[in-house]
């Protein structure tokens, strides 16, 4: 992973830059805002060492009428403040949700391999959260917090600058003390993130592996291992929060001392006649319109150190090679025979750890050639390679003389179907399922798939037919059922080139009688990869070839291979006992 770490500027430019226009109103709103907060303190002194002194009642309604006008002004802003700026941050956080999402569906198969599904999850959902903080009202408060300390720190030296003098040294001591402290943040707010990832990614999976853990009766280890994830939440939480807390104590000792020594020094002024109770009362407010903001940046820069600890995880995601990269894959393919040739293919997961070498063959266009061998052979590797899903390391893979790893994915995966060992469903009807590869296919298009894959046959007896929802993961129905509607799914998707890999394997005997129908239905002028364990599959097979440690030892048809008394003869007499 890139511990790529998100700069000032780059926020700048991608984030705040294209909303300018609504940060600059948000920044004028502020001013006004601001402006329109420090009448209060003006008008305390003029009210009381001009106003009660000459008792001018005339003069104390327009007093009133300003301050009430300052105060309303103050309102509008803050309203208008939250309206525009808090709605576009939340519409950001979905743009960029969106953005991370379409990215990560982007990214090659390996990466879903090493990467748990809650981690991405929380990814996408949480990482991009903090970006409310540089679009929303945070950046636009510190700037706005920045502009009342100013002004309030010139009246202040105007009023009495060695009172304000005084005042200062506490204020920058604090000023370090919270640089320092988000400096140490920063890297404790990144961390949450991945810890977050990790405990959600646990999660899910126990969800999802619910009836595994009830089997072997392991709710008390799964509640531990969610424990132990909380827990370490919580030790990183408690590390911000020291470092929050020490920035808000400092904040508090040191603006504390200051208003002590005030105080002090104001009570000495006013006794010895060099200051008015007046001037002395405003001074202590505007002291308190500046210190505030102090302490309110201190808030937001904390809200900031968050923002650029997702943004720094978000931005490791962005940088990362899409799957399907145009500069190395330009060929579209809008026309498929089918016809593929493995030259010399190998392949590793792990550098140095090869599962398929040297692999060579021919599969001609509508042809059936079908993978047999022991598990862990590399059949679901070859497959995998036919399919795109990897690209060989060594070697190379054509259809119809193209080679594969140049052709756009998107283009290829067009003409590809595919029925995988997991037979995976989407939560919502059967229906649904099965309209999956072509939302828009026909009523009629959508029956005759049906009917190729004898989904009917269990369909007719539900009440709700092909409306019936079917839970997540199609845990409602039985293996053989879920494995029709994979099956209808593939037919209507009409693929020129199809793998199916264990299409048959959860299936009882009639099912499995239904289904062969089915495929035969399925497989009509298509080249197919088929890998099965049941070997009475595969007898009609074009091809069948015999991998053992990631070689072919054997090829040829199923009568060949019977004749030659070697490993397929072995495999299928050995079932055949069974």
């Amino acid at each position: 992973m890139s511990n790529s770490r998100v700069s000032i500027g780059q926020a700048f430019a991608t984030i705040i830059w294209p909303r300018r226009k609504l940060v600059l109103i948000g920044i004028v709103l502020i001013v006004i805002s601001r402006l329109a907060g420090l009448v209060l303190p003006g008008a305390s002194k003029y009210l009381i060492d001009e106003v009660i002194v000459q008792k001018d009642m005339k003069m104390l309604k327009v007093l009133l009428l300003v301050v009430g006008i300052s105060i309303l002004v103050q309102a509008i802003t803050s309203f208008l403040l939250t309206r525009l700026l808090s709605v576009e941050a939340q519409h950001l956080i979905s743009k960029l949700r969106a953005q991370v999402q379409r990215k990560i569906l982007s990214l090659p198969i390996s990466y879903f391999d090493n990467t748990k599904t809650g981690v991405l999850v929380s990814r996408i959902m949480t990482d991009v959260e903090g970006v409310r903080n540089l679009v929303g009202t945070g950046l636009v408060q510190l700037f706005g917090g920045a502009l009342t300390s100013i002004l309030s720190l010139i009246i202040l030296i105007s009023i009495n600058a060695m009172m304000t003098l005084y005042v200062l040294v506490p204020v920058g001591i604090f000023a370090f003390v919270a640089l320092k402290a988000f400096g140490y943040i920063r890297p404790i707010f990144r961390k949450r993130g991945e810890i977050n990832a990790q405990v959600t990614g646990r999660l899910t999976e126990t969800l999802n592996g619910v009836r595994v853990i009830k089997g072997f009766n392991a709710e008390a280890q799964e509640n531990k291992t969610f424990e132990l994830g909380v827990d370490r939440l919580f030790r990183n939480i408690r590390s911000s929060l020291t470092s929050t807390a020490l920035v808000t104590s400092a904040a508090t000792f040191l603006l504390g001392m200051a208003t002590t020594g005030i105080m002090g020094i104001g009570g000495y002024l006013i006794i010895q006649g060099e200051m008015t109770f007046g001037e002395f009362l405003s001074f202590t407010l505007y002291l308190g319109f500046m210190i505030a903001p102090i302490v309110q940046m201190s808030n937001i820069g904390s809200q900031l150190t968050e923002a650029f600890a997702g943004l720094d995880r978000t931005e490791e995601i962005m940088n990362m090679a899409p799957e399907d990269n145009e500069e190395e894959r330009p060929v579209q393919i809008d026309d498929v025979t089918g016809h593929y040739v493995f030259d010399k293919v190998s392949f590793a997961y792990e550098e140095g750890k090869e599962v398929v070498h040297d692999i060579s063959f021919e599969a001609p266009a509508g042809s059936v050639t079908a993978l047999v061998g022991s598990s862990g052979s590399g059949k679901t590797t070859i497959a995998s390679l036919a399919a795109t899903f990897i690209t060989p390391k060594s070697g190379r893979i054509t259809v119809d003389g193209i080679d594969l790893s140049t052709v756009s994915l998107t283009s290829f995966r067009n003409h590809l179907g595919v029925v995988l060992q997991d037979d995976f469903l989407f939560e919502g009807t059967i229906r649904e399922n099965i309209l999956f590869p072509r939302p828009n296919a026909t009523e009629e298009e959508l029956q005759q798939a049906v009917k190729a894959a004898y989904v009917h046959e269990f369909t007719d007896s539900f009440s709700d037919g092909l409306d019936t929802l079917i839970g997540e993961r199609g845990v409602k129905l039985s293996g053989g059922q879920r494995q029709r509607i994979t099956i209808a799914r593939a037919i209507l998707a009409n693929p020129k080139i199809i793998v199916l890999d264990e299409a048959t394997s959860n299936l009882d005997t009639q099912s499995e009688a239904f289904i062969q129908k089915s495929l035969n239905e399925l497989v009509k002028g298509s080249t197919t990869f088929v890998i099965a364990h049941r070997l009475s599959t595969i007898r009609k097979a074009d091809q069948i070839l015999v991998i053992e440690k990631g070689r072919i030892v054997e090829r040829g048809t199923h009568d060949e291979l019977i004749a030659k008394k070697g490993r397929y003869f072995e495999l299928y007499t050995y079932q055949a006992r069974i």
